[in-house]
């Protein structure tokens, strides 16, 4: 009987400490895709980026409008040429293949690079805005609750408001 009573207030005190600890934590949520997407700094960067885009694509196209020029020209005049200057003609017209080719990759990864340079500024921005939001309201957690965010159902508090305000928009 004295165990049963010793186990039923450790059992008493376990349940009633958690429940205190969880009634104590308060828990926000925010969708952060929503939030960076309506940062106007975000339209500057990404209009910054299709310009840069659209710089490369056009660079891309002229170099393969040569190239099928050359084409054009070198299979024209592949029967008045020797073997040896077909051959080299082929050597080149291949360099320029591969030429283009490191240009596309060069050119990819260098709006890439420009794209997450340009976002990182915005991003901490965002995430500065929302934890002294969260903390001036009293949140411990704050999760978030953008599409595959990991949030399967989200009834707390939304700080979305509150972030764009503390942002100025």
């Amino acid at each position: 009987m004295k165990q049963f009573k010793t186990l039923f207030i450790a059992a008493a005190l376990f349940i009633t400490a958690t429940t205190l600890t969880t009634a104590q934590t308060k828990v926000a949520h925010i969708n952060t895709t929503e939030l960076v997407t309506a940062m106007p700094q975000m339209k500057t960067a990404q209009a910054e980026v299709e310009k840069l885009g659209k710089t490369y694509e056009a660079d891309i196209q002229a170099m393969v409008k040569e190239y099928q020029a050359k084409m054009k020209q070198y299979e024209a005049e592949a029967g008045t040429k020797t073997e040896e200057e077909n051959t080299k003609r082929v050597a080149e017209v291949q360099t320029m293949e591969r030429n283009i080719q490191q240009f596309q990759t060069q050119a990819q990864q260098e709006l890439q690079k420009k794209e997450v340079d340009l976002l990182k500024p915005i991003t901490e921005k965002a995430k500065a805005a929302i934890l002294k939001v969260a903390k001036a309201q009293g949140f411990q957690y704050v999760l978030d609750s953008a599409q595959g965010g990991g949030v399967i159902m989200a009834e707390g508090k939304d700080l979305l408001a509150d972030v764009k305000k503390e942002l100025g928009f």
